[in-house]
């Protein structure tokens, strides 16, 4: 076991989906496995959540518990992983109140994750303050546990620049107590940005694009079969794209060898499927088909774990509970240092 140290999380907006999977959850759950890190943090951000949804607590409130059990559900285990819920780290707060005097308004208005997801929820001029200031907040949480890894996809790597910059200023102005964090993508660079079923948009709850982990195999299924392909593909003998096509962009992600030997013999690897369809002759419905066995097989022993969990839900709100009072304990001590850092531990 090394030093290192990993912070990771989400937003508990809904179920999570298909897209979190390749993205990072799935990553987490071998990062954990791996036995090579000091500490794993995995935090569910409902304080993050509430700066876009402070008119709809219920919303964030009931999907606590729903992504815990997509959690454990997936494999990420309590007993080698600390879950933790956000708001109940108060030191969280007074972090990103003391790193506020570190940044501008105008390098949060050129962060391009801010800009982007500004644009995408159509705020304009109404943007909550909480909303355009959640890079510092980002910091806090990581900075708070000391994380200098933390896995991201690409879209979030501007967050971790602002971070790092944070840290230097803090760092440089008062003295070295904070880690500077290095980001880490998706080993498979396809599963950094997975689209939706729509092909138009990445894969979102609020787009109503998604495959949650927690679907049956008849919804899986009638998703699979409504997804977008490709538009110039009309007739079986047309020669078809799969550049783009998010089929295949899903089969990218998930399909391995082994699947054509379970599923369709007749190839052998994606590669010669990609090649049939290009030339021609090859249906839509066919290559969808070959999909959806490969993510049943991917999700049906999530989802039977997942029912398992749901039954004993105080038994998950437990669990955070131990996870959150843990996590309360390293975020105090950060905080102290910070603040000796600063000359402000008056009483100390």
């Amino acid at each position: 076991m090394n030093s290192d140290i990993i912070l990771t999380g989400d937003r508990p907006t809904g179920r999570l989906h298909l897209g979190h999977y390749v993205g990072s959850l799935k990553r987490r759950v071998e990062l954990q496995n791996s036995g090579k890190y000091k500490k794993i943090y995995i935090m569910i951000a409902d304080a993050q959540a509430l700066t876009d949804n402070a008119d709809n607590i219920n919303k964030v409130r009931s999907n606590i518990s729903e992504v815990a059990l997509d959690y454990l559900a997936c494999g990420l285990n309590p007993e080698k992983s600390t879950i933790f819920v956000q708001s109940q780290i108060p030191q969280l707060c007074e972090l990103s109140f003391y790193y506020m005097n570190l940044v501008t308004v105008s390098r949060l208005q050129r962060n391009p994750t801010v800009k982007n997801e500004i644009q995408m929820r159509g705020f304009k001029q109404s943007i909550p303050v909480g909303f355009f200031t959640y890079p510092i907040s980002q910091a806090a949480d990581i900075t708070a546990f000391k994380a200098n890894i933390v896995p991201v996809g690409e879209d979030q790597l501007p967050m971790i620049e602002q971070t790092r910059e944070i840290v230097r200023s803090f760092n440089q102005i008062y003295a070295p107590v904070l880690v500077e964090p290095k980001a880490v993508l998706p080993e498979n660079e396809t599963c950094s940005r997975l689209p939706g079923l729509d092909g138009a948009n990445k894969m979102s709850k609020s787009l109503g694009n998604c495959i949650y982990l927690s679907d049956s195999a008849d919804e899986i299924k009638k998703k699979i079969q409504s997804m977008f392909t490709d538009p110039t593909h009309l007739r079986v003998e047309d020669p078809g794209h799969t550049e783009n096509n998010p089929v295949f962009i899903y089969l990218d992600a998930f399909c391995r060898d082994e699947h054509f030997k379970e599923f369709w013999p007749e190839y052998d690897n994606l590669g010669e499927l990609k090649a049939h369809y290009q030339r021609g002759g090859l249906g839509d419905s066919k290559v969808k088909k070959f999909l959806n066995e490969i993510l049943q097989a991917e999700l049906r022993p999530i989802r039977e774990k997942r029912e398992a969990l749901q039954g004993d839900v105080p038994a998950i709100f437990e669990m955070l509970k131990k996870g959150s009072e843990n996590a309360r304990e390293v975020a105090a001590n950060t905080l102290h240092e910070v603040k000796k850092a600063m000359g402000i531990d008056y009483f100390g």
